[in-house]
């Protein structure tokens, strides 16, 4: 079982469209809990963080947050990611067979020109991280986030890749 992860700041609508993918896996029992760590957002951020049973953090510290995590295994998750058909399966069968960090494909529909992907790095979380919790409480200090936590895994060891594709945030972000 997961417990998703996201920060957020004034992200309603993003926030929105990530955790309506996160039901279909509440239901198969993928997903045991959602957890939305906020950045002082004006928006209607904690509304639907409440509407959708998530557990919202105004004020938090990331090591009591993943202390406090139901699953033995987290996704972080940028809002406004959106997991595609078939990811709940391959989410399963990885954590069955695992013990290591893995991200998902990138899209192959939405993706940046070919001169910006070579020329900019990739976010932490853009293509998402799965990882075992004691991992992310190992790599946690006070006053991180969770690009911190996904920096100091990208650092330690190279993450395995999901088959199953995730669009990433900033397709949601730009359609504003």
């Amino acid at each position: 079982m997961l417990t998703v992860l996201m920060e957020c700041r004034d992200q309603e609508a993003e926030l929105a469209q990530t955790l309506s993918v996160l039901v279909s896996a509440a239901v198969e029992g993928l997903v045991s809990d959602v957890v939305v760590l906020d950045h002082n957002s004006r928006d209607g951020s904690s509304r639907v963080a409440d509407a959708a049973g998530c557990r919202f953090h105004s004020t938090w510290d990331i090591v009591d947050v993943l202390q406090k995590a139901r699953a033995e295994w987290l996704l972080l998750l940028e809002p406004g990611a959106r997991l595609q058909a078939g990811w709940i399966d391959d989410v399963m069968e990885y954590l069955a067979l695992n013990r290591q960090p893995a991200r998902f494909s990138p899209s192959r529909t939405y993706r940046k020109p070919f001169l910006t992907r070579i020329v900019r790095s990739v976010p932490p979380l853009e293509q998402g991280l799965i990882l075992p919790k004691q991992q992310a409480v190992t790599l946690a200090k006070s006053g991180m986030g969770l690009e911190d936590i996904a920096k100091g895994v990208k650092t330690a060891a190279k993450p395995s890749r999901l088959a199953s594709e995730m669009i990433p945030a900033w397709v949601a972000a730009s359609a504003r």
